[in-house]
């Protein structure tokens, strides 16, 4: 009896994840240029005996400390996934990151809108000129860290699994990436946010020392912790919802149905669709159809641009062909 080798069907759950990406790269140069102002402002502070200069290239020491935790989540991606113990791959490490990124945020906002509120009850007296230096030196750094990261990312009868790697083993633009992102989407909001305080400390210092409108300090920093915790609360929710295996979004799982359910009499009576990465989806369908397709049959009807990486499908016969719509 001649015996095929099981090794055709047998494959990984890497889906690229293994690969250093872009933005990886990009955030590792934002953390080398953070540093280098930190040590910059630091060490002129401590020569001029400046408090601001001090003061920001501290703050600058916890930005990149923040930075790190997307660094690191690229690299234990990278160099765990191949490991078998995670099932659909090393993905959902950038949800992870992403999640932890964002609560930094939320206290860093705390903090500002804190130290906001003691400033409007016991006002402190500013030096102006230095401050609006800081600020400024601050928002130019920022600048160029935005523009170095980019804003913006079966079985036939019964069970069975198909996965298919072309030359794109994951079907998904590299420009799709960083929208899927959340752990470069963290990096990117936490320069953002500093940015931000950048912009609104400079129209608050110059309100300040030209008009003597002291009030204005605090009260940005009020409106720049707002802004944080919005920003913050998006990130929050989007990467929980990869946590949490929520379903994909509506859309996508509308052209999954659609793909299907135009071939034939198929016709879909239960879907889970949820993300196992950044663009990266594993689908479960059930599906009833007189005439059910060969193994590979429902992977081949689907879109290559999906980010569908890994599909179970469970097919269903049924007596007639006239099957109406679920």
């Amino acid at each position: 009896m001649h015996t095929e080798s099981i090794e055709r069907w047998v494959h990984d759950h890497t889906f690229g994840q293994d690969r250093k990406k872009s933005a990886e790269h990009r955030t590792l140069i934002v953390i080398a240029v953070t540093l280098v102002t930190m040590a910059v402002e630091v060490a002129a502070g401590i020569s001029f005996g400046s408090m601001a200069l001090l003061a920001d290239g501290l703050h600058m020491g916890s930005h990149a400390s923040a930075l790190a935790i997307s660094a690191f989540a690229y690299h234990y991606t990278r160099r765990h996934a191949k490991d078998a113990r995670f099932n659909f791959g090393t993905g959902k490490v950038s949800s992870l990151a992403g999640f932890a990124g964002a609560v930094v945020l939320v206290l860093f906002a705390l903090v500002m809108a804190w130290e906001s509120v003691a400033r409007f009850i016991s006002p402190v007296t500013i030096g102006f000129d230095q401050a609006i230096f800081v600020a400024v030196l601050g928002l130019i750094v920022n600048g160029i860290c935005l523009l170095i990261l980019g804003g913006h990312g079966f079985f036939d009868g019964k069970r069975g699994r198909e996965h298919k790697e072309d030359a794109d083993p994951v079907h998904v633009r590299a420009d799709r990436h960083d929208d899927h992102d959340h752990n470069f989407r963290s990096a990117y909001l936490h320069v953002l946010a500093d940015a931000l305080t950048s912009i609104l400390a400079i129209f608050a210092l110059l309100f300040g020392k030209y008009l003597g409108q002291q009030w204005m300090d605090p009260f940005m920093g009020l409106v720049g912790a707002a802004l944080v915790v919005r920003w913050s609360w998006g990130l929050l929710r989007s990467s929980a919802r990869v946590l949490l295996d929520l379903q994909a979004p509506e859309e996508l799982r509308g052209k999954i149905r659609e793909a299907i359910e135009s071939g034939g009499d198929n016709r879909i009576s239960d879907m889970h669709v949820w993300s196992v990465g950044p663009g990266l989806y594993a689908a479960e369908i059930a599906v009833v159809s007189s005439q059910p397709l060969e193994t590979a049959g429902y992977y081949d009807l689907l879109p290559k641009d999906l980010g569908i990486v890994h599909m179970t499908v469970e097919t269903h016969r049924c007596a007639s062909p006239a099957l109406k719509a679920l």
